[in-house]
């Protein structure tokens, strides 16, 4: 830790607005005081932006206005001016094609928000999947003193006594059906028992994930992962939220400064803690290049390869949100990591100190939810970078949610060539396919959906879900669930739509899965791998106008965080004081 808070008084941003007598200013001022507001309020204090993805669309938020009001009574308290802001919020559940096609469309309008307004410090009110990298990322590119607030997750979902998890009974329930196990009536009651309150996901899944991921990059305050939407605490968390940021502003407390390398290794290993979704790695890929910093798939493969797998929660596990924190959520992870050595103690967090000041009192209340290393469920969890002649660029894998004896695997392809060829013949029982091939689909990445959807945890062919087969080796350059599992290869890249080698396998090429060894292999000679390269024309759909357009055309391969090319040259760039 090495940061000097800045002097206060001084004049802040918004005073470039609000300050003075000239006629723009009176014009700036005279008009935002429509709303009531006291001409003290422009005196200099610090202008909090609200950025609130709140949304009917996005249920996931759809009880952000109320922590709206929390965290405006903690900047009032605290001496600063909130205003509310609503800002493009995309919903995992609503969005089409998929929300992942937005991340940086949303970040880039928040990102001009930002710069375009009289604001000196942002709250991120977020929790969707996407809703949080996409806000981090126009905070990272701006600069300004910026603090994350989750919605929390919902409470535990619950049918005929069984723990019901978002996403992760969804693909249980609905496998049971085509096995002939669960009937549709019971598939249509189990939908009531799934989303019985305000937040996001209660799996381990993206939303939860991000939250955690926030928290451990220092850019929540401690605690603020787990707390349920509607425990009482969750609003606490707001309000204190809102005190700080208002510090952090006369401190000039920015993410630059808590962003570092180190900050982002004490994430990647608190994902392998936590189980946590493969999304993160693509979300924290295109945050660091916000940031200017190197962080790469290598990165995410040393530092996650060695950390134990030790929350208990599904899809990894049999807990919720809910029981991760009445054990002590996040802050007992990170205090295990930091007793074991793999966390960088000294990293800055938004309160100002360090992330081992917050954390190293805390107790863990149940051992069964936050597992010790000898009980740890994956004793390697992290994410498996993967590479070979299939995956020059890198493929990932989550060994704490795959079946351990396909973690070593050969098998012949079954390939379908996009997410509508899947859909039409996965169901038929003329499929030529049994549990010892591979799956493999194509045209689902980046430029290829476009968007790179949650597709890649196919659904197996109901043939052998009738067998009892439950789990086969599926690959694609496509995203899956953060609350989805099983032996899943993500992210392949080069995609297949950019010409990528996933592109030209075939029906019967042998492929090989070798996850201790990293390894992911197409067992074809290199001339005929070249050969069918040379030979590839491209067949995934083309966008003509508008964003899908100019997402295709820009936008990067997952390996480096599917950002958007042109948004490189807002890394380093942040807000300038005299902007206005």
């Amino acid at each position: 830790m090495s940061f000097t808070p800045a002097k206060w008084p001084r004049k802040l941003r918004s005073q470039e607005w609000f300050g003075g007598t000239s006629r723009d200013t009176i014009y700036h001022r005279g008009w935002l005081k429509n709303q009531g507001y006291p001409h003290d309020l422009f005196d200099g204090r610090p202008v909090i932006g609200i950025l609130n993805t709140w949304s009917d669309l996005t249920p996931c938020n759809g009880h952000l206005r109320e922590l709206a009001e929390k965290v405006k009574a903690g900047v009032w308290e605290a001496g600063g001016f909130p205003v509310e802001v609503p800002v493009f919020s995309a919903s995992e559940n609503t969005f089409r094609p998929t929300a992942m096609m937005f991340r940086n469309l949303a970040a880039l309008s928040i990102e001009e928000q930002i710069r375009g307004q009289p604001i000196d410090g942002a709250v991120l009110l977020v929790g969707c999947d996407k809703t949080t990298p996409s806000l981090l990322m126009a905070a990272a590119s701006t600069d300004i003193p910026s603090i994350v607030v989750t919605g929390g997750p919902m409470l535990n979902g619950y049918f005929r006594g069984e723990r019901v998890g978002s996403g992760t009974h969804l693909w249980k329930f609905s496998e049971a059906v085509k096995a002939g196990e669960m009937t549709q009536g019971e598939f249509l009651e189990a939908e009531q028992s799934m989303s019985r309150s305000s937040g996001s996901c209660n799996t381990m899944g993206t939303a939860s994930t991000m939250a955690s991921m926030a928290e451990a990059l220092g850019m929540a305050l401690s605690g603020n992962a787990a707390i349920p939407a509607v425990d009482s605490r969750r609003r606490v968390m707001a309000q204190l939220s809102g005190r700080r940021i208002v510090q952090m502003v006369k401190d000039d407390l920015k993410p630059s400064d808590i962003l570092t390398k180190q900050a982002f290794e004490n994430a990647i290993r608190t994902n392998g803690a936590i189980g946590g979704s493969t999304n993160a790695v693509i979300h924290l890929l295109a945050l660091a290049g916000r940031v200017g910093l190197d962080l790469n798939l290598d990165d995410w493969d040393r530092c996650g390869r060695d950390v134990a797998t030790i929350v208990n929660l599904m899809p990894s596990g049999k807990y919720l949100m809910e029981e991760f924190f009445y054990a002590g959520g996040l802050p007992v992870v990170l205090k295990r990591l930091g007793e074991g050595g793999q966390l960088h103690r000294d990293a800055l967090t938004v309160s100002g100190t360090t992330i081992w000041d917050e954390v190293r009192d805390v107790v863990n209340h149940n051992e069964d939810v936050i597992l010790p290393l000898d009980k740890a469920l994956t004793a390697q969890g992290g994410i498996a970078v993967l590479r070979g002649n299939l995956a020059p660029k890198g493929a990932v894998l989550k060994p704490s949610a795959a079946s351990p004896h396909l973690l070593t695997h050969r098998g012949r392809a079954v390939v379908f060539e996009d997410i509508d060829d899947y859909k039409a013949r996965i169901g038929d029982d003329a499929l030529d396919i049994d549990e010892n091939c591979v799956m493999v689909l194509k045209n689902c990445g980046p430029k290829g959906y476009p968007g790179m959807s949650e597709v890649g945890n196919m659904g197996l062919p109901p043939k052998l879900l009738k067998k009892g087969i439950t789990d086969m080796v599926r690959i694609s350059d496509a995203r899956m669930s953060g609350t989805a599992y099983g032996t899943v290869v993500l992210h392949t890249s080069p995609e297949a739509a950019a010409g990528g080698p996933l592109a030209v396998v075939r029906d019967g090429d042998m492929i090989e899965l070798d996850v201790p060894n990293r390894r992911l292999h197409l067992e074809i000679s290199e001339a005929e791998l070249d050969a069918r390269l040379a030979e590839w024309q491209p067949s995934h759909e083309q966008a003509e106008s508008g964003y899908a357009w100019l997402h295709q055309q820009h936008v990067m391969g997952a390996d480096t965080g599917a950002d958007l090319d042109f948004l490189q040259g807002c890394r380093g760039n942040p807000v300038g004081r005299d902007s206005h």
